[in-house]
């Protein structure tokens, strides 16, 4: 038991500490540039392209001290994969753990913020499925900002912008750079 005692402490720091959690359901567009991720022909680089899509996201956030938090997230991206103009249904599969800073306080009704961390994206082709080990997981950073509002004691809004950076999928040849991914969307919260 002694050996388990540190990750058990570390574990529930923040309801030792009393902070505030909120739980996130959003939704929104997924853009993507530098999207182009390589050929099947050998002659152009960008003759595979992914397309802007929508997102569902789920986000749980920890404050801790008054001005900073992290959280927690997922979300399911829905694009198409463009092969020389014909186009597929496919999934981005997300999860992220990123860092918070606010300039204002713990409790404010309006609390611009500004985020940074680390995520996962696993990308999951037409016909494959992601429960059945489909796709290809790459890893990235993601940075942006937002707002919460606060709507009542127990309720707020959310808003995010952010970028995901993340290294191109299914290795195809004459693939360049990395694929950036914008998000913009907004949220409907519980705070507790």
């Amino acid at each position: 038991m002694k050996r388990y005692l540190p990750v058990l402490l570390l574990a529930f720091a923040p309801a030792v500490f009393g902070q505030a959690a909120e739980f996130w359901i959003g939704a929104g567009q997924s853009m993507m540039t530098n999207n182009g991720i390589g050929t099947i022909s050998g002659t152009s680089a960008n003759d595979v392209k992914l397309t802007d899509g929508f997102r569902i996201n789920f986000r749980m956030a920890i404050s801790w001290r008054d001005h900073y938090g992290y959280e927690v997230g997922y979300a399911y991206n829905r694009t198409q994969l463009d092969i020389q103009g014909s186009q597929q249904g496919m999934a981005i599969h997300q999860g992220m753990v990123n860092f918070l800073a606010y300039p204002t306080k713990e409790g404010s009704r309006i609390r611009p913020f500004a985020t940074g961390g680390i995520h996962f994206s696993n990308f999951v082709p037409p016909g494959s499925s992601a429960t059945s080990g489909g796709g290809q997981t790459k890893f990235g950073f993601n940075y942006g900002g937002g707002l919460k509002v606060k709507l009542t004691s127990m309720f707020g809004l959310r808003f995010d912008v952010r970028q995901y950076n993340t290294g191109k999928p299914f290795d195809l040849p004459l693939a360049n750079g990395r694929l950036r991914q914008n998000e913009i969307s907004a949220a409907f919260g519980i705070l507790l």
